[in-house]
C-alpha cells in the first residue's frame, strides 16, 4: 500500500471535496458521484499542472471579490450548509475534518474551520484567531494519529504560489505511504 496514490480527474469542478475512493495508479475507472455526475479516476501527468492552473484561478477569483477579506464562497461554504456531501472523520463545534476527493496520499483528509471569520488563507490570520488556528492543529493531530499511525504530513497552501486553490483556510492531513522530500 506504501506505493498507492490516488488520482483524481474532475472534468466538471476540479476542486469539489467530500468523499474518496481507493483506485491503484494504474487503475483508471468511471464512477457515479453523489454529485449526480461521472467522473474518471486514474493516475494522470496532468494533475500537477491541473492543480497550479486551479491555484491561479482561485487567486484571481480571490483577489476580484468584494475586497472585506471574506472572499467568494467556496466550496466548503457548501459543504458545511449541507449542500454538498462529504465524508466526515470529525466534526465539533469550531471545526470539520473530511475526506479530500482529490486524494494526493493514500489517506488525504482536509481540516477546516466551521466560521471562516476572514481567515481566507494563514497570511491573513489576526492574533484573536490564535486559539482557532490552535484548534485546527490540535485536530489535525488527532485526525493524523488515528487515521496514520505510521506517520502523516499536515500541509497549508497559502495564496497563489503555494497552489492554495480554495480560499477558506484549511489544512491537509496526508499519509498511508512514505513521503517523499523536499515536497514541492
Amino acid at each position: 500500500m506504501s506505493g498507492r496514490l490516488v488520482n483524481l480527474l474532475i472534468a466538471s469542478s476540479p476542486r469539489l471535496l467530500g468523499y474518496a475512493v481507493g483506485f491503484s495508479p494504474a487503475t483508471v475507472a468511471t464512477k457515479s458521484t453523489p454529485f449526480g455526475d461521472t467522473r474518471s479516476f486514474g493516475k494522470t501527468s496532468n494533475n500537477m499542472a491541473d492543480e497550479v492552473a486551479a491555484a491561479k484561478e482561485a487567486a484571481e477569483n480571490y483577489k476580484s471579490s468584494d475586497g472585506d477579506g471574506a472572499g467568494p464562497a467556496t466550496v466548503f461554504d457548501k459543504l458545511l450548509s449541507g449542500e454538498c456531501p462529504c465524508t466526515k472523520v470529525h466534526e465539533d463545534d469550531v471545526s470539520l475534518a473530511f475526506r479530500d476527493i482529490n486524494p494526493q496520499a493514500p489517506i488525504h483528509v482536509v481540516v477546516i474551520p466551521k466560521n471562516r471569520d476572514g481567515l481566507t488563507k494563514l497570511s491573513n490570520a489576526r492574533e484573536d484567531q490564535k486559539d482557532i488556528l490552535g484548534h485546527l492543529m490540535y485536530v489535525a493531530q488527532m485526525v493524523g494519529k488515528k487515521e496514520c499511525p505510521d506517520g502523516f504530513r499536515i500541509v497549508i497552501n497559502d495564496g497563489e504560489h503555494g497552489a492554495q486553490s480554495v480560499y477558506h483556510l484549511h489544512l491537509h492531513v496526508m499519509g498511508g505511504r512514505q513521503m517523499n522530500w523536499p515536497p514541492g
